[in-house]
């Protein structure tokens, strides 16, 4: 994972410190002196998160991300507070601020780089939704950001999954001013009751004896329906290490007994807000561009919508110097399968192909038909061995388990060919892109079919 970090701290040697750890991951890092300036850069600049001083003179760190998260312009950014203040009211003044986290000096490798990753996953799902809201010209970026700052109008849902009935008492009595809250103490029942709901926000309680609440999380990040469901966990002091594998699991937040109420309403109180914000822009985007750049017959995008968002992910990953792969894929002897089994037998032979690309590819991917029996998907952040790799998976995906024809009542063998390309310094446009790809996959078609080939360097 890289991204590009603005590190925040009027003391220099705080400034090395950090910019050395993260640097020993690859990130790429700016630094500012005091709030001036990092608001300066964060205007001029794409910064992907900002790791922030809370005592500077001047502006101080709460004044500088209550400015940074009321401009539409730089809302998005996740903001960590690093400090040597850890006292409950100074957390709960920060996320009342709009902090995403806060760090305390001296700061832990593990936990700080497993945050700023933690908030970076977040934050490319958001970026992908908003980019892709641009493209489609369907919203008002900044209505919707403006929807998601203050309390909501409504009582949040909130699970909790607590084992003990004391605790849950009190986690109940804390949170009732801005929650409805539901509380189970089995985990699997948990499980269960989430995926029928329409929680905004899972307080795993990590008080059981004989079960690992990091199992139940991941089985929350497994399952469709609770993918994007944010999680809120509460650990005991020093539990580093379940911390750590916590926020690497997909864990949004953490908390630490003794729970102080106030700062566990302000948490509650952000991952509800943030879920509404992007349920609101997952609902937008789907609504408004649905008739206009999906393919009706499959679900994917549609080549206009292929046209358009191509331009701005190969504009990204140009300025920010980072991968772009290109995957083409084409069924073979497609013809013959309308002509032999009729043109509804096709039909299902598309939208099974289609499904298949869906649970192959990635979330951030973007996948389309192309225009018959041709799709594309769309990598952002991958190199060509990764990209590779995920056509062969999908390649394999298609072979190795016949297609059901229900028009026909029989089970049909299908096979694909694909071309890949990935954005070098000798491609400079999309089409330069979208052509080596398409040459890819004319070679995979004239050597045999059923292969992956990809474009020369």
């Amino acid at each position: 994972m890289t991204a590009r970090i603005l590190v925040v701290d009027d003391i220099p040697a705080n400034v090395k410190l950090l910019e050395a750890r993260l640097l020993a991951e690859y990130f790429d890092v700016l630094t500012a002196a005091d709030g001036y300036q990092a608001l300066a850069i964060c205007e001029r600049n794409q910064v992907d998160l900002v790791l922030l001083d809370v005592m500077m003179p001047g502006l101080d760190g709460f004044e500088v991300c209550a400015r940074l998260k009321a401009s539409a312009k730089t809302s998005h950014i996740p903001v960590v507070m690093v400090t040597a203040l850890d006292q409950p009211a100074d957390r709960v003044r920060g996320l009342k601020a709009g902090a995403d986290d806060f760090l305390t000096k001296p700061v832990n490798d593990l936990q700080l780089i497993s945050r700023v990753k933690s908030l970076l996953r977040l934050k490319t799902l958001s970026d992908e939704l908003r980019i892709r809201a641009e493209t489609a010209e369907t919203m008002g970026i900044d209505d919707l950001l403006r929807a998601g700052e203050g309390r909501p109008e409504e009582a949040g849902q909130i699970l909790l999954v607590d084992s003990r009935a004391n605790s849950q008492e009190r986690i109940i009595k804390a949170l009732k001013p801005i929650a409805d809250v539901t509380a189970i103490s089995d985990p699997q029942a948990a499980l269960f009751e989430a995926a029928e709901n329409a929680f905004e926000l899972v307080i795993v309680n990590a008080n059981f004896d004989d079960y690992d609440p990091l199992r139940l999380c991941s089985q929350f990040r497994s399952l469709e329906r609770t993918r994007f469901l944010p999680i809120l966990i509460i650990t005991e002091q020093g539990a580093d290490d379940m911390v750590i594998r916590a926020l690497d699991l997909g864990v949004n937040d953490y908390i630490v007994r003794p729970v102080d109420t106030n700062e566990l309403v302000a948490r509650g109180l952000t991952q509800i807000r943030r879920k509404r914000f992007n349920d609101r822009l997952r609902a937008s985007v789907k609504q408004t561009i649905e008739l206009a750049v999906t393919d009706p017959l499959t679900g994917l995008n549609n080549r206009r919508y292929l046209d358009n968002h191509l331009k701005v992910l190969f504009n990204r990953s140009m300025a920010r110097g980072r991968p772009l792969s290109v995957l083409i894929t084409d069924i073979d002897r497609f013809k013959q399968v309308n002509d032999t089994h009729g043109h509804d037998a096709g039909d299902e032979v598309l939208k099974e192909f289609a499904n298949r690309i869906r649970s192959t590819v990635r979330g951030a991917d973007l996948a389309c038909r192309y225009g018959g029996e041709e799709f594309v998907v769309v990598m952002p952040d991958t190199s060509p061995e990764v990209a590779a790799a995920v056509a062969e998976r999908l390649r394999a995906s298609v072979e190795s388990i016949p297609f059901g024809l229900k028009s026909a009542g029989q089970e049909l063998k299908v096979t694909a060919s694909f071309g890949i390309s990935s954005r070098l310094s000798s491609v400079i446009t999309p089409d330069q892109l979208m052509k080596q790809a398409d040459l890819a996959l004319y070679e995979a078609k004239n050597t045999g079919r059923n292969r992956v080939v990809a474009a020369a360097a």
